[in-house]
């Protein structure tokens, strides 16, 4: 089990993004984190990261102190080396099972040309396979969708399903609720800095026919009064 109890985190003298925020993740799922903009999902992935030290609060796994080398975090927007090729970077993280060829198979990338020259969704793709090479119990993926075609998204979406089989933890984000009422089996709502709610897989249609409602109406005067 992940543990995150009463953690609050908090940017020099601002209000606090994330309040006293409590959530259990069971291992061996796919966990999808969704909220307005603002609501504090990046935050709470920085925090269980290690990229940000919360003000409070505790982060454990299997009843003890959650750290990196537990985790391998996927962030939206990914940093590399300059001048580096895709190959030097995935050889910068040592797991000597892990057959870079073969995986290029599925993922046709380009790894002996420079990053600096790859598109968004090749980075993308690179960035991904490095986060598979580092082969860490839990994984962080905030926004992975984003950049890929329809083919390499469908891709991700069965090597997560076929990780969670292998007992991984995954927590992930997307903007697009349906590509995580497709692939999670844990839904977690978070606005204002908490966690309001969690939904398993067979409430997923309730929770996003609610949603859905409820933004349609948030907007709807307005926008009549526009058109």
């Amino acid at each position: 089990m992940i543990s995150i109890s009463e953690l609050t985190l908090s940017y020099g003298s601002s209000p606090p993004v994330l309040r006293n925020l409590n959530l259990n993740l069971e291992v061996g799922k796919i966990h999808g984190l969704v909220g307005l903009n603002g609501a504090g999902k990046t935050s709470l992935l920085n925090a269980l990261h290690g990229l940000v030290k919360p003000k409070g609060g505790h982060l454990s796994f299997h009843k003890e102190p959650l750290t990196k080398k537990h985790i391998a975090f996927l962030p939206t927007e990914n940093y590399f080396y300059p001048n580096i090729t895709g190959r030097e970077y995935l050889n910068l993280f040592p797991n000597k099972e892990f057959n870079i060829s073969d995986w290029n198979e599925i993922f046709h990338l380009p790894l002996d040309q420079v990053i600096d020259g790859y598109s968004t969704g090749m980075k993308k793709k690179v960035a991904l396979l490095g986060i598979l090479k580092q082969d860490k119990p839990i994984m962080i993926l905030d926004e992975p969708f984003n950049g890929l075609d329809i083919e390499i998204g469908r891709t991700l979406h069965t090597i997560l399903t076929s990780l969670k089989q292998k007992q991984k933890t995954i927590l992930t984000t997307s903007h697009i609720l349906d590509s995580l009422t497709d692939l999670c089996d844990d839904i977690h709502y978070l606005e204002n800095g908490k966690v309001i709610f969690s939904k398993e897989k067979e409430e997923f249609e309730a929770f996003k026919k609610e949603l859905y409602e409820s933004l349609d109406s948030k907007n709807k005067n307005q926008i009549n009064s526009l058109i």
